[in-house]
């Protein structure tokens, strides 16, 4: 039997083997990360499974006009004392990216980790861990079609969201023959792409360009000009009255520059802890960067966590990206 094959059959089981299930995907998250989660929660409504759905922050809202959204609970804002012997977790890297739920967890919880990031560290009872896959919605899709689940306009939704936004609009390298396929079946249950696109892609907030805009002030180039770099303070997010999510997409501005491989950007989420994300060309695994420091991701689109001041922060990155570029730092 293929290996995927049997894979997906085993998380299948899973799933069918459970009445009652906690379902979270990583902090921060994206719109892989969310469609899938409630992906997964719409599979097992059909299923007559019982769940509850979290994450442990804010999820953007962007993503509001995917169903099931108003049940995506936020355990900073509301708790959870229930514990669970059966949880699913979608799109994330490593144990640490779910956050800080292990509380909610049976002495004899097993768990389904259901992820496509390359340095994924296998830690769930059942991995159906795809690095080939473009995202975890592509996952999804297969799991669906062997778990039986029917499609509908609802489920196809979540699931075309990951995709897109996980390809980029499918303008990224990871847009396979099987991604468009999978999209163009998913178009045939109703979906409405410009109006993804337009919710997922291009509408930003009024913060987003006030954040942009103090973000930018800080563009600055240096290893020989193959890295772009800009920072966001606290203080920016409160002198613009903006969320951390208005800071989302910022290190783009980076990369896209000509002639640059590595962008960074350098977020200061709250005093003591800057959130880094980093987005390569082609000279640069910035995945190995990330995992070293405590992060994961993909070769070209990875990120970390690091505690201390942005400029201890820049100092850490400028030191892991000299030799993977090969020049020194010359700010």
């Amino acid at each position: 039997m293929n290996p995927n094959r049997a894979a997906v059959e085993e998380a299948a089981r899973f799933i069918r083997e459970h009445d009652r299930f906690l379902v979270l995907s990583h902090v921060n998250p994206d719109g892989d990360a969310t469609g899938s989660a409630l992906g997964v929660v719409l599979m097992l409504e059909q299923l007559g499974k019982e769940y509850v759905v979290v994450n442990e922050g804010e999820t953007p809202s962007k993503f509001d006009f995917l169903p099931r959204f108003d049940r995506l609970r936020n355990l900073r804002e509301q708790p959870l004392t229930e514990s669970f012997e059966a949880v699913i977790a979608v799109d994330c890297a490593d144990e640490s990216r779910m956050g800080d739920v292990r509380p909610l967890f049976a002495s004899d919880a097993v768990l389904l980790n259901i992820d496509h990031h390359p340095t994924n560290d296998g830690f769930g009872t059942v991995n159906l861990v795809r690095p080939e896959a473009a995202a975890t919605a592509e996952i999804l899709f297969e799991l669906a079609e062997v778990a039986g689940i029917a499609f509908n306009e609802e489920l196809a939704l979540c699931i075309y969201t990951g995709l897109l936004t996980d390809t980029g609009g499918f303008r990224y390298s990871n847009t396979t023959p099987r991604v468009m396929e999978i999209a163009a079946r998913l178009l045939t249950y109703g979906v409405k792409p410009g109006e993804v696109a337009e919710r997922c892609l291009e509408e930003i907030t009024f913060a987003h360009v006030k954040v942009l805009r103090r973000a930018l002030q800080t563009l600055q180039l240096s290893h020989q000009n193959l890295v772009a770099s800009l920072c966001v303070s606290t203080a920016d997010f409160t002198a613009e009255g903006a969320q951390r999510e208005d800071a989302g997409g910022l290190v783009n501005y980076c990369r896209n520059i000509e002639g640059v491989e590595v962008g960074v950007s350098f977020v200061e989420a709250e005093p003591g802890v800057v959130k880094v994300s980093m987005r390569a060309r082609d000279r640069v695994d910035v995945s190995a960067i990330a995992k070293q420091l405590g992060g994961g991701g993909h070769a070209k689109a990875a990120g970390c966590t690091i505690k201390g001041t942005i400029a201890e922060a820049k100092q850490i990155i400028w030191n892991a990206l000299e030799p993977a570029l090969g020049v020194k730092h010359d700010e």
